[in-house]
């Protein structure tokens, strides 16, 4: 964009409006009632301890500690035993129980003695109308739990041994104490009653002294109006303000690569503004170069230019965005993080978008297709004996295959023998699928000669490669290759550059900044792509366009949105990736748009 025009975007006020994005909230797990130290989550496919760890704000060795070989490996549908927070007087704290089957936020609320408001606060992902059975909620307990933080250091309770044919109607008689406070003492309560248990009863003189119900906690018919009472609406500010936060450098001598891809992000998301002028929108661009860490950035968030920013688009390194996050989370201001995808802060902070797919979240459900798709097939592993941090994939899929029996080998590449060594492992009863342990050029250049060549002998011989997304990097050079190998690669990215839309946004970038995009990185795509989604969902349903992610628009001309919360209580990770094919039967890249 010619320089006087970008000067007048970063100051005018925009004309836009807004499409949609795609969400599911899939949260599952176990916890235990108040009085029990460990509860338990049930770990999702593309969960790392890392990640569950920050979601309840612990730390790993804990996780380690309580679940022995959880360090080496954890599984989808494997439960771990997580600690329980202690109560802290005067300190925001959680507690966790896990919704039983039945059970209604509003008893829960009774359970607690918690108002339901506070409830549905602390979990902005629940749909208070059809909360599953083991989905894990959180209870604030500096809200609404004096009990427990101003309780005696050792409460006084009789132990108390069921007897036969005794129900759990029978023993609330006898010890004159209600349903909850039974269960809250005793949660294996839940499972029923059997003879021979041993239960937890308060003593009369604890039951005595025990705190009334406190009026903040609704009466049935009030709580159940909640859900219907808060249903979202639509608010749209005047003007939406959006602040970008990002290391420009421009106090810097040289350029840099990373400075490039940070100012060609920034171009693409001005041509996204240019592209959205003529709706019916003003939108405020504040424009900040927060230099690497956190000390520039820190007295820039003090500004009061940002007093009322709606959106925050920023952050490159973990101390930014969990800087950042924290902001945006105590001025509930929705808050994008366009570049990371290793960073977990999403886990526990409701603020956060992050649009970069996660890279466990992908390689799992990579992985995991990976097992779906070639389970008929002859599977060969290639050590192309290149550094590659490709060892959380490969191990990913490995687990997958054996889970699946499916046998897999492996094979080390030795340029001597290696044709004649891969001859020996590939098979022409089925079809063969290869599968490198490396992602650089060097790795595949190494294996192509000796492929074409074995392909080229035996015209019975079916070979499939699955592959990573930099391949797409350097496509061009080996595009008759990826083609001939019938290659598949899973991505979070993917560019269909003869479309007519990336043809104009191309031509548009061109006529703007005087250059081609990049080629490889696609910055500039990113930025367009991520400023088309998030000022369209502003401008079509306003500061809380979360509450309609499901109706937002979610194609982009690289990048798709399939947005999900990550917990209950936290942000949204964009679920969306692709499956690209270098088809050899039509000589055509397609591919399949996925969104778990």
């Amino acid at each position: 964009m010619k320089t006087q025009t970008i000067a007048y975007i970063l100051t005018a006020l925009m004309f836009l409006t807004c499409p949609p994005v795609i969400s599911r909230n899939d949260n599952k797990g176990a916890a235990a009632s108040p009085d029990s130290s460990v509860f338990y989550h049930t770990v999702e496919r593309g969960e790392t301890v890392y990640s569950i760890a920050r979601m309840y704000g612990l730390d790993t060795i804990t996780i380690y500690n309580l679940n022995p070989g959880s360090k080496e490996v954890i599984k989808a549908g494997q439960q771990l035993r997580i600690m329980q927070q202690q109560p802290v007087a005067g300190k925001p704290t959680f507690i966790y129980h896990s919704m039983r089957p039945k059970e209604s936020l509003y008893a829960v609320s009774k359970i607690y003695q918690v108002r339901l408001a506070d409830i549905m606060a602390a979990n902005p992902g629940l749909e208070p109308s059809a909360v599953p059975a083991g989905k894990n909620i959180r209870i604030p307990v500096t809200l609404a739990e004096e009990s427990l933080v101003q309780a005696p250091a050792e409460p006084r309770f009789i132990e108390y041994k069921v007897q036969r044919r005794e129900t759990f109607y029978s023993i609330q008689r006898k010890f004159n104490i209600s349903r909850e406070e039974l269960l809250r003492h005793n949660p294996e309560l839940a499972k029923g009653v059997k003879a021979g248990m041993l239960l937890r009863i308060p003593s009369a003189e604890q039951a005595a002294t025990q705190p009334p119900e406190r009026e903040s906690v609704q009466n049935e018919r009030e709580a159940k109006a909640l859900p219907s009472a808060a249903r979202p609406t639509v608010n749209r500010p005047d003007t939406i303000r959006v602040a970008l936060l990002l290391p420009f450098m421009t106090g810097d001598t040289m350029t840099t690569s990373a400075s490039l891809h940070i100012t060609e992000y920034y171009q693409g998301l001005l041509l996204a503004i240019d592209s959205l002028q003529r709706r019916n929108l003003t939108l405020k661009l504040i424009v900040r170069d927060t230099g690497y860490g956190t000390q520039t950035l820190a007295e820039l968030l003090k500004e009061p230019a940002l007093d009322e920013i709606n959106l925050i688009i920023g952050g490159v390194d973990n101390e930014q965005i969990a800087m950042i996050g924290a902001y945006a989370l105590r001025r509930q201001i929705r808050y994008v993080v366009p570049f990371s995808s290793r960073n977990d802060e999403v886990y526990a902070n409701a603020a956060i978008f992050q649009v970069n797919t996660s890279h466990s979240y992908l390689i799992a459900h990579a992985a995991a297709l990976a097992g779906q798709r070639f389970k008929e097939h002859n599977v060969i592993f290639i050590d192309t004996q290149d550094a590659d941090d490709k060892a959380d994939f490969l191990t990913a899929v490995k687990h997958e295959f054996a889970q699946r029996n499916i046998l897999f080998r492996d094979i080390i590449y030795r340029q001597e023998s290696f044709a004649a060594d891969l001859a020996q492992l590939l098979r022409n009863d089925r079809s063969n699928l290869i599968i490198l342990t490396s992602g650089k050029a060097e790795a595949i250049n190494k294996v192509r000669p000796a492929l074409r060549s074995l392909l080229d002998r035996n015209r019975n011989l079916q070979i499939s490669l699955y592959g990573y997304p930099e391949w797409q990097t350097y496509a061009r050079e080996i595009i008759e290759d990826l083609y001939y190998f019938d290659t598949h690669i899973y991505s979070n990215f993917r560019v269909d550059t003869q479309s007519e839309a990336a043809l104009r946004f191309n031509s548009k970038f061109r006529y703007w900044y005087g250059k081609a995009p990049s080629r490889f990185s696609r910055y500039g795509m990113l930025g367009f792509d991520t400023g088309m989604f998030f000022f369209d969902a502003l401008g079509r349903f306003g500061i809380s366009f979360e509450n309609f992610i499901d109706r937002a628009n979610s194609k982009g001309l690289q990048t798709n949105f399939g947005f999900r919360r990550a917990s209950n209580w936290g942000g949204f990770i964009n679920t969306a990736w692709f499956l690209i094919r270098y088809n050899k039967d039509n000589h055509k890249t397609q591919w399949e748009d996925i969104c778990n």
